[in-house]
């Protein structure tokens, strides 16, 4: 394998080598930042949230949706982008630090096993609708809704494609 792909697969976690590596993170004073989505048909605004989000703490942690649960979350004919390759895009990423695949409907698991400093979401949540909010707040931790980059959207992509 290449250096460039060993580099990348290195950033992708279970859970239990996640929760690992936070507690070395947290050992040496890192400040933890997660996020998590479906990130199908990756775009400019997937891109400036993560890059926002990477910028309120010192490792980020992104939690990225199953095939399963997307298919659960947004029906039958997504995602579009199998989970395998939407993992690795986002680890591709330089300013991401972890990627983990989760199975379940939300990341309330790995949010409660690693209790990051921050969470973030885009500027479509309000704090109260943020899963682990409770726990990041009980925590001393931060929920950060991020502003969305406006025009960009799965959805807007699918319809330009449909309409084509």
């Amino acid at each position: 394998m290449s250096k460039a792909l060993n580099k990348l697969q290195s950033k992708i976690y279970t859970l239990d080598q996640l929760i690992d590596e936070v507690i070395n993170w947290k050992d040496q004073n890192k400040k933890i930042v997660f996020t998590n989505g479906c990130f199908d048909l990756i775009h400019l605004g997937h891109v400036e949230v993560l890059a926002r989000s990477s910028d309120l703490g010192d490792k980020l942690i992104v939690a990225i949706n199953s095939d399963e649960s997307i298919a659960k979350i947004k029906g039958t004919n997504r995602p579009i982008i199998e989970e395998e390759s939407r993992v690795k895009q986002i680890a591709a990423l330089d300013f991401v630090d972890a990627v983990i695949l989760f199975q379940q409907d939300t990341p309330i698991k790995i949010i409660s096993s690693i209790t990051p400093n921050v969470i973030t979401k885009g500027g479509d949540y309000k704090t109260s609708d943020v899963v682990g909010h409770e726990i990041i707040q009980e925590n001393n931790g931060e929920v950060a809704i991020i502003p969305l980059t406006q025009g960009y959207s799965t959805t807007s992509i699918l319809d330009k494609i449909k309409n084509e």
